[in-house]
């Protein structure tokens, strides 16, 4: 016997649990030794003391509830420990898809299930939705097609928001009724809600077994229970994170459009705190400004000293009569460049934490007196009417560009030996009149006037610059206007004073575009349109409109005329056979886009009978 004590004191456990384990043994052995020791001692008269081995084997079986009642306390304790380190894992993470993967897999190793589901309910409709679904081996099950679950289950979860556990739910008269219990042999089933403070159920998570029955007892569903608590409310925060994300991203996303469309706009934007202090600026603005450094210091820092007196007290005087104000500035930068400014101050209206701010709305004129300066060269060319509708001279393409105008030459018959009984200021001065009174006539109808030439005037119809449909009947009419208007002139004029036109139009093709250096530059037309327009006019008498085939074709709706013949030919031009000359606008045609009365139209054709 001191044998075996020797040996149970030479024992060493490693742990608790191997101390018991091994004492259970010794004991044991003890027990069957003093069984031997007993029949030794019956046979020498001698018997052990009562109830010896009995009480050695309630020790025993005391000792055995002791080492199960602590593996049971270790694996209790290891769930918890296990729970503990699952629950701040799924409360660091703020992926949803993350967060349900990790309770999912906790669930699993938690219960021992088979099988796990969660459902979460659509904060916009209420219903369920299958989230994910795993097995004991972490493996999906969605993407194998093995999603089932007793929806019924879950459904009675949900609405009642009280557990279910059921240790053979195909035997259970509970879901006696229910198809995918009895149709999928679900047996042990253990489902519990997802229940946040304020909201009350969220969803649902499930796990079953298909084979044991049995398996979740109560442990099992405190466990998951109180597991669920804190799961729900990881969920919902890595729901409510994703919500915020995508809301963020959509504000990012606008704040992003916002500030291109903000970045894009031409004109400069500031705006100003109730001490002047700038609080938004654009990329316009910097540029104008000259100066990138403007956010969070004051307006007055920026601006160039000769204006920031001015531009100042403009802005006291918005901010006191919250009413708009406008300045038109010449600003003299550093560097000495002089800049055209306009600026537009306005209130700050509807903020209530900025109530004396005022927005600025700063434009270089820059580019607009270079237009101005462009336009100016154009009115060379154009009537101010069609000059005020030109955006830009690069977007006339007066580079150079082939089109089909009608072409307008005047010329005065016998200038030459007229010129020669006058003196030179009264030449000039004659001439001069003769010049505008065709010049007005072709302006009239929207033409431009190409060319002075000694007596002689060119005008042009349907260019780039003028783009006309009706080119050639405006180009008529712009020669019978010329006629009316010298007839009015000859009333004024002694007769040895008095000269006529002869005037050829012809619609065909031309070269229009700048010619000339870089110094000087002129419109131009090259082409047969000038060429042929000149051999007409050579082949007008005085007091005549000559036009050709090309023309008369466009107008003989309009105008009445005859056949008329080449008096002067001209080699080259011998494909130019037919002329017509130009009697009379026919009755009833109507002005259209002209600028011409009906009443004087009637008055011209009454006139060119009386010749």
């Amino acid at each position: 016997m001191s044998d075996q004590t020797e040996k149970i004191k030479a024992v060493k456990p490693d742990s608790v649990q191997e101390q018991l384990r091994q004492l259970v043994q010794r004991t044991g052995e003890l027990i069957d030794l003093l069984k031997v020791q007993r029949e030794a001692l019956l046979q020498h008269g001698v018997n052990l003391p009562p109830n010896s081995l009995e009480n050695l084997r309630d020790i025993r079986t005391h000792l055995d509830r002791v080492s199960k009642q602590l593996l049971d306390a270790r694996s209790e304790l290891k769930q918890l420990r296990a729970l503990a380190e699952t629950t701040a894992l799924i409360n660091s993470s703020q992926r949803l898809d993350e967060v349900l993967n990790q309770v999912m897999d906790t669930v699993i190793h938690l219960t021992g299930a088979e099988r796990g589901y969660i459902v979460l309910k659509n904060h916009e409709t209420g219903e369920l939705e299958f989230k994910v679904a795993r097995g004991m081996d972490q493996e999906e099950l969605v993407s194998k097609g093995q999603f089932v679950v007793s929806r019924g289950i879950v459904n009675q979860v949900a609405d009642t928001g009280e557990a279910v556990l059921t240790d053979n739910a195909s035997q259970d008269e509970r879901w006696q009724g229910h198809q995918s219990i009895v149709g999928f042999q679900l047996r042990s089933i253990l489902a519990v809600p997802l229940t946040v403070k304020d909201q009350g159920v969220i969803g649902v998570v499930y796990c079953d077994n298909r084979i044991l029955a049995g398996l979740f007892k109560q442990h099992e569903l405190e466990l998951l229970k109180a597991f669920a608590g804190q799961a729900a409310v990881a969920i919902e925060n890595a729901r409510l994170f994703e919500q915020i994300r995508a809301q963020l991203a959509e504000v990012s996303a606008l704040r992003a459009r916002l500030d291109n469309i903000f970045a894009s706009v031409a004109s400069g934007i500031i705006t100003l705190d109730g001490s002047n202090r700038v609080i938004v600026v654009n990329t316009a603005a910097k540029t104008i400004l000259h100066n990138e450094q403007v956010v969070g210091h004051p307006l007055g820092d920026a601006l160039p000293i000769n204006v920031k007196g001015l531009v100042v007290d403009t802005i006291e005087q918005v901010r006191t009569s919250l009413e708009p104000a406008k300045l038109e500035l010449q600003a003299i930068l550093n560097d000495q460049t002089i800049r055209h400014w306009r600026l537009t101050a306005s209130p700050l209206r509807g903020d209530p934490i900025r109530g004396q701010g005022v927005t600025i709305v700063l434009d270089d004129m820059k580019k607009q007196k270079e237009r101005e300066a462009q336009l100016a060269e154009v009115r060379r060319y154009l009537p101010a009417a069609l000059v005020e509708n030109i955006h830009s001279v690069e977007d006339l393409g007066v580079s150079g560009q082939e089109r089909e105008i009608t072409a307008i030459s005047c010329d005065v018959r016998g200038f030459t030996s007229f010129s020669e009984k006058l003196a030179p200021e009264d030449l000039m001065r004659i001439i001069n009149e003769y010049l505008t009174i065709a010049s007005d006539a072709i302006n009239l109808y929207e033409g431009i006037v190409d060319k002075y030439l000694g007596d002689a005037v060119t005008g042009l119809f349907n260019t780039q610059l003028n783009p006309q449909e009706d080119h050639a009947v405006r180009a008529v009419q712009a020669a019978m206007q010329l006629m009316l208007d010298l007839r009015a002139l000859h009333e004024v004029l002694p007769e040895d004073a008095r000269l006529f036109f002869g005037v050829g139009v012809h619609t065909g093709m031309a070269v229009l575009g700048n010619v000339g250096s870089e110094d000087r530059k002129e419109f131009a037309a090259m082409g047969e349109a000038m060429e042929v327009s000149k051999y007409l006019e050579g082949n007008a008498s005085a007091g005549s409109v000559i036009i050709s085939q090309a023309t008369y074709a466009r107008v003989r709706d309009v105008f009445e005329c005859e056949p008329a013949e080449v008096i002067r030919p001209k080699p080259g031009f011998e494909h130019i056979s037919q002329l017509y000359r130009v009697l009379r606008r026919k009755k009833g045609t109507g002005t259209g886009s002209l600028l011409l009365d009906p009443d004087l139209l009637d008055l011209i054709n009454e006139l060119k009978d009386e010749d």
